[in-house]
């Protein structure tokens, strides 16, 4: 079994999440029989209970944010399923990963069922996508020459860019960005995690341009 085929969690056990329905079964097509006789232990909000996958990616089509999030994975970077985990919980458009196809998908917790994913076998795939739909790269580096993302104002329609584990991002993808921003530090270390500066960024957004009343 190669590493990009390794299951995730399906589901927490019999302490989280609700037991077989109780009562006169739903009509509404949205509910899965399945779930609905043996119970939803699955790592989902409570409003999208018993429902199908396909039924909660609909719903959450719907209404996800219009930015994007995109990590490089040359060197077959183990924070990518944090990133897609991260970008479900905000309701991102897409991941994209650019370089490897294959990511080990168990950091993903099996969200990679309601994300969108795109994979880009190198940047300039990610730049001509961007360009296409009109979104603005946005590379998150702490290099020279980037702005605090602490005071930035991050464009609506736009593609979060983070560099792999260690290297980070490669020269091309600098190139190609329009904007480059950076995450305060005051400690030692050079750079956070990737998992975790995609956590930041994505939160930024938030803090920013998403509606909160609308947070489930």
């Amino acid at each position: 079994m190669t590493d990009d085929a390794l299951p995730g969690p399906t589901d927490w056990g019999t302490t989280v999440g609700v037991g077989p329905w109780e009562g006169p079964w739903p009509e509404d097509e949205r509910y899965d029989r399945q779930l609905l006789a043996e119970g939803d232990r699955r790592n989902v909000v409570d409003g999208y209970r018993y429902w199908t996958v396909e039924a909660i990616v609909a719903d959450l089509d719907r209404r996800r944010h219009p930015f994007h999030v995109a990590i490089e994975n040359f060197g077959h970077d183990l924070n990518i399923g944090t990133v897609v985990r991260t970008a479900n919980a905000f309701l991102a458009a897409e991941v994209h990963v650019v370089g490897r196809r294959r990511w080990n998908r168990r950091g993903a917790m099996v969200t990679d069922r309601y994300q969108h994913l795109r994979h880009h076998p190198d940047v300039g795939g990610l730049l001509g996508f961007a360009a296409r739909e009109g979104l603005t790269v946005v590379a998150v580096d702490n290099g020279p020459g980037a702005v605090p993302i602490e005071t930035a104002d991050l464009p609506e329609r736009c593609v979060l860019l983070f560099g792999q584990e260690g290297p980070g991002l490669t020269a091309e993808a600098r190139a190609g960005a329009a904007m480059t921003v950076s995450i305060a530090q005051f400690g030692s270390t050079r750079s956070v995690n990737a998992g975790v500066a995609a956590g930041i960024a994505m939160h930024a957004w938030i803090r920013q341009h998403a509606d909160l009343g609308a947070n489930r």
